[in-house]
């Protein structure tokens, strides 16, 4: 078996509400030892991998911008292998409007070919009306991920997926998601590093996103119980991770063997 590739969602994983999970730090410094590719995966399409570097590294990880992937960057790929320097109108912040721009794309309000939303920490009601009225009259609804609610300090916060509900009742169009669960946001990340399903595994604290989008990729998945799912909810579903494990603290001193025996 060829040296493991390790893609490894954010939020759950290697940091909790702004703080280290402990071992991420050990096991990033690994991987990076060891010359094993990985990529840090986020649904997340608020932040430029710029921003998301410096956040990971207030919290203790050294995490190359090059080692970061966003539904954002994603989203930007999956535009441009469709429409290459296409146009749209989008609601979000810098991390969605950025990638777009990086890959050729106009941001206009003007006949735009796709309406892209992503997350945003202030959903604007004329914006959303302007969502509405352009896929109305014929632009393609895109949005970055199905997450219905964010996490925040005071509770959870309307996300990307609700809001794509609001404007799906108003259209009566639906929104393709690119994010995960799709597995289109696993095999971008593995084109992205030249990587192969077959010696790829992904890490993540969710059964619905993130255990299901490595699953339909083709991709050994491990569950850690750091984040959302736990025992007894994984049971629940019809599909089970590759390994359940307590966090990634247990794979620091195995990344080399993830899967023994």
């Amino acid at each position: 078996m060829p040296g493991w590739t390790y893609l490894m969602d954010m939020d759950g994983v290697l940091v909790h509400e702004e703080h280290l999970i402990p071992g991420a730090d050990k096991l990033i410094a690994e991987l990076t030892e060891r010359g094993s590719p990985f990529l840090v995966l986020t649904n997340n399409s608020i932040y430029t991998p710029r921003d998301l570097r410096a956040r990971l590294h207030r919290t203790g990880l050294d995490v190359p911008e090059t080692a970061i992937w966003t539904s954002a960057l994603a989203t930007a790929k999956f535009l441009n292998s469709q429409r290459p320097h296409g146009s749209a109108f989008v609601i979000g912040e810098a991390g969605l409007t950025t990638a777009l721009h990086e890959v050729g794309y106009v941001l206009t309000d003007r006949d735009p070919d796709y309406v892209v939303l992503g997350e945003t920490r202030t959903y604007s009601f004329t914006a959303i009306t302007t969502a509405i009225r352009l896929i109305v009259g014929g632009a393609r609804f895109i949005a970055t991920n199905p997450d219905a609610t964010g996490p925040s300090l005071q509770g959870p916060l309307p996300a990307t997926g609700s809001v794509a509900a609001l404007i799906e009742r108003a259209t009566g169009h639906s929104p393709y998601f690119v994010g995960k669960p799709n597995p289109l946001m696993m095999r971008s990340a593995l084109n992205t590093l030249g990587a192969h399903s077959e010696s790829t595994l992904m890490i993540g604290d969710r059964m619905d996103t993130d255990v299901r989008s490595g699953l339909e990729a083709g991709l050994r998945t491990i569950l850690v119980l750091t984040g959302i799912s736990n025992r007894d909810s994984a049971e629940r579903f019809p599909y089970r991770p590759s390994r359940i494990l307590e966090s990634v603290a247990e794979l620091v001193g195995h990344t080399e063997d993830p899967f023994p025996g």
